[in-house]
């Protein structure tokens, strides 16, 4: 609420409420804003710290990640990766890449590396070693998030979520009526 002086009068405060609509609509900014804010932070910092999201089709990493989790990943050199770390490595031309455990690491020269990984549900290591300058390593994981993602990820849902940003935006920057109360109209 404010206290608003009506030209003309003696200096009587007006006041002029808000409706609990004129509320509801501010918070609701409030919060899209606040994602907004959050989701362009993720992505600059998601770039800047060469920062990517994997998701696990299988359960060679159960118990410790179960399959349909969410991992997010970071790029580093094969130098930095160290025995039971989680990390991802391509394979190669046409496969998909793997996450599984450091077991061992040795340099090749080069810059690039040796590197014997096992998932935490298998026997034994993978059957050859992974010859590799960079890696993936895992920061953090979140079982079941993978499966909201691929959700999300389908057109149908894309074409939704797109339809509705678009509405939230319109509204947004839609031209709002000022509501004027009677005592003001009268002193204009």
């Amino acid at each position: 609420m404010s206290d608003i002086a009506a030209p003309g009068t003696s200096g009587t405060p007006l006041r002029r409420s808000r409706t609990t609509w004129s509320s509801v609509e501010n918070g609701l900014l409030s919060v899209f804003a606040a994602i907004g804010v959050v989701c362009i932070v993720a992505t600059i910092a998601a770039f800047a710290l060469n920062i990517s999201l994997i998701m696990f089709k299988t359960g060679s990493m159960s118990p410790t990640i179960p399959t349909g989790s969410l991992a997010i990943v970071r790029l580093i050199p094969a130098s930095e990766a160290r025995i039971g770390d989680v990390t991802t490595v391509n394979r190669g031309q046409g496969q998909l890449p793997v996450t599984h455990r450091v077991v061992s690491t040795a340099p090749i020269g080069g810059g690039a590396y040796s590197i014997v990984m096992k998932g935490d549900a298998n026997d034994s290591p993978d059957a050859e070693p992974y010859e590799v300058t960079e890696v993936r390593k895992v920061l953090w994981h979140a079982p079941g998030l993978a499966y909201a993602v691929s959700a999300v990820g389908q057109p149908k849902y894309m074409a939704g979520i797109t339809i509705a940003t678009a509405m939230l935006v319109v509204w947004a920057f839609w031209p709002r009526k000022q509501v004027v109360s009677t005592r003001e109209r009268h002193h204009d």
